[in-house]
Order: C-alpha cells, then sequence, then structure tokens
C-alpha cells in the first residue's frame, strides 16, 4: 500500500474538535510538517492553549481514525504545540516583582481591605511600584475602593502568551475577581475553580516590574490561602486586627498558619485597626471604643512587630465608599497613620530580607 498526504489528511477530516466542533483539518490544528516514509506517518496537531483539555483525547482519536480509514499497519508519530507559550513553572512566576506581601485577617470586619489598599496608596507615595492583587474571591471589595467597579481589564500578547492587563489607579497596579463577576450575584464557586482564578490572575496577568506586590487575602484560612502560599515564595505576611478579644483570638490564629513548619511565611508584622475613635472637631481626643492596645499586647506576646495603629474617623469609610482612599491626603490624622505604616513596613521588610532566607514555596503533595 502506498500511502500520500490526502488519505491521511482526509482521515483526519473525519475527527471533530469538541471546542469549536469543526474537524481536524477545517480547524487548522493540523501543522504543514506532515511527513510519510513507507509506513511511517509524523505530523504535529495544533493548539491554542498548551492546557488545552482536549489534547490527549484528540491526539488518540487521530491516530484511531488513520489506523480505522487508511491502514492499521501505519506507524502514527504525533507531537503536540500550542499557538500559545505556555505558563512559567511554579517558582518562576513573577520575575521582576522584589518583594510579595500577603495582607491577612483571622475574621472578616476588621477592616484588612481597607488597610491593604491604604498601605498600597502609602507605598506608591513614598515612589515605590506597587502591585495589588484582591484575592478575596467571595467577597472582593477593591474595585469599589479605587472607584473602578466599571473597569473591564483585557489581554494582550506579551511574549506569545495573552496576558491580563492590570487596572493602574493612584499609581498602582490592580487586579481583582470583581472585574469578572457580576457584582449583584453572589460568586458560587467550589474552592478548586476560585484557586484556578487566583492563579490566572497571579500568573497570566503582566504585573511587570514591582517593588511591593500586595495580596488582599480573604478572612481567616482557606483553600485560597494555601493556593498563594503553592504558587508564590511570599516575602512576609501582615496580619490585620482590631483590639477586641475575639478579633486578637482569631488574629493568634492567623499568625500561627503562616509561621507553622508547613507553611514557614515569616510575620512582618500586626496592624491595629480601629485603635481608637478620634472625633473630627476634637482631633486631639482618643476613645478606645474596641478596647486599648490589644494588638500591641499581642505582638509583644508572640514577639512580632506591631507595624502600626490605625484610629477610626469617619472620612475611613467615607473615602473608601467613595473610591478615594484616605491616605491620599497626608494632610489628616489617618493619611498621616498609613504613611507611617507604609515606612515600617518598607523597614520590616529590609530587615527581613537581610537576616532570612528568601522563603521557599510550599509544596503539593498529591
Amino acid at each position: 500500500m502506498t500511502l500520500y498526504p490526502k488519505l491521511i489528511l482526509d482521515a483526519l477530516a473525519t475527527v471533530r474538535y469538541p471546542g469549536n466542533k469543526k474537524n481536524l483539518v477545517e480547524a487548522e490544528m493540523v501543522a504543514d510538517n506532515l511527513r510519510i516514509d513507507g509506513m511511517k506517518v509524523s505530523f504535529s496537531l495544533i493548539f491554542e492553549k498548551p492546557t488545552d483539555p482536549f489534547m490527549k483525547s484528540m491526539v488518540k482519536a487521530a491516530e484511531t481514525a488513520i489506523h480505522t480509514y487508511v491502514s492499521p499497519e501505519v506507524e502514527v508519530t504525533i507531537v503536540t504545540e500550542s499557538r500559545q507559550a505556555a505558563r512559567p513553572e511554579v517558582g518562576k512566576l513573577l520575575p521582576q516583582v522584589k518583594n510579595i506581601i500577603g495582607v491577612s485577617s483571622g475574621k472578616g470586619g476588621v477592616g484588612k481591605s481597607t488597610v491593604s489598599a491604604n498601605l498600597a496608596v502609602s507605598l506608591a507615595k513614598l515612589g515605590y511600584k506597587v502591585g495589588l492583587l484582591d484575592a478575596d474571591i467571595f467577597g472582593p471589595s477593591m474595585p469599589k475602593m479605587f472607584q473602578v467597579e466599571d473597569a473591564r481589564p483585557y489581554a494582550e500578547n506579551i511574549g506569545g502568551r495573552d496576558l491580563i492587563i492590570p487596572i493602574e489607579k493612584y499609581g498602582i497596579k490592580l487586579l481583582s475577581i470583581g472585574f469578572f463577576v457580576d457584582p449583584d450575584q453572589a460568586t458560587l464557586w467550589r474552592g478548586g475553580m476560585a484557586s484556578n482564578a487566583l492563579k490566572q490572575l497571579i500568573a497570566d496577568a503582566d504585573w511587570g516590574e514591582l517593588d511591593y506586590f500586595l495580596i488582599d487575602l480573604p478572612p481567616g484560612t482557606s483553600d485560597i490561602h494555601l493556593t498563594v502560599v503553592q504558587t508564590l515564595a511570599m516575602t512576609g505576611a501582615i496580619v490585620v486586627s482590631t483590639p477586641q478579644a475575639v478579633a486578637l483570638a482569631d488574629a493568634r490564629k492567623g499568625i500561627n498558619m503562616f509561621t507553622n513548619d508547613k507553611v514557614n511565611v515569616p510575620i512582618l508584622g500586626l496592624v491595629e485597626n480601629m485603635a481608637w475613635f478620634t472625633p473630627a472637631e476634637l482631633p486631639e481626643n482618643k476613645y478606645y471604643i474596641f478596647g486599648k492596645e490589644g494588638a500591641k499586647q499581642l505582638a509583644e506576646q508572640m514577639n512580632v512587630p506591631l507595624l502600626g495603629q490605625i484610629p477610626i474617623v469617619q472620612s475611613i469609610c467615607e473615602s473608601g465608599d467613595k473610591g478615594t482612599p484616605v491616605a491620599l491626603d497626608e494632610n489628616t490624622v489617618t493619611g498621616r497613620a498609613f504613611l507611617q505604616l507604609a515606612a515600617a513596613v518598607v523597614r520590616q521588610v529590609d530587615r527581613r530580607n537581610m537576616e532570612m532566607a528568601p522563603t521557599k514555596i510550599v509544596e503539593t503533595h498529591k
């Protein structure tokens, strides 16, 4: 039997690709490197992405079609290629990012996202290149806090890969799952779906060169925290708490999550949010609504730095709702508190980098 290209292509035209319902030939998935040597046939199948879910089944179906419609004696060799370059492997992500910091809280309602947003703004005001990832998959708040709720990030082909371009506001590169879901609908995702979405925002985005990459983590401990420490080597974590006893108990758990032997992420320090209430008309007065210096005492007990104490003033809440973080105005009590926090974070990160080895990514055990 003599083999020739049309015989092979006619056989391949019987195989449909599930992604677009076209056959392999009309979908232009058969590369023009078809080689025939006696009863040996070799060629490449081209897929859009290196992670195409149908890759293995299509290779098997193509082999079966040639054996069925040409001859079972044909020796088939199929190589797979992709139009897009592969995502870098874990450990080689974000090569231009100097410091990766997780902002965490043991429980919700302590103002972790407010601290993340204002810390990012303050670091940018100090002249650093800053990225902020809203990893709170089920309750994303950064689009509102930065007044970019209508923003829809687009992808650009960079280096053979389609990369999401972060939104830029107040000198910060920003991405949030909130840009990709309906803000009026509850996000009902299983853990694996949420983790995959987060990995895409980290690995398939053009973050570029950054001094600080802040990750606003969901409250508590969850799959999302595990995904982050299994995907990125974090420089350290910041834990946010209020002075209340119940918040401090959860903050203690949050610290333990990062410092346990399996995770081993250094704690850069604690931030005491809502440390006291100061009325705008009486800026010298301090009212300790939630207790006095609870986070300061916890920091001493757990031997971690207290990075800052942020007072409650009405403008913090109003500024967050309006999308103009209070840290933009350094002439306010709170603006100054966030600038001092940013300076303390910079000092602590520099010290950590001098005294400790880089964090290792947590290994996944199958």
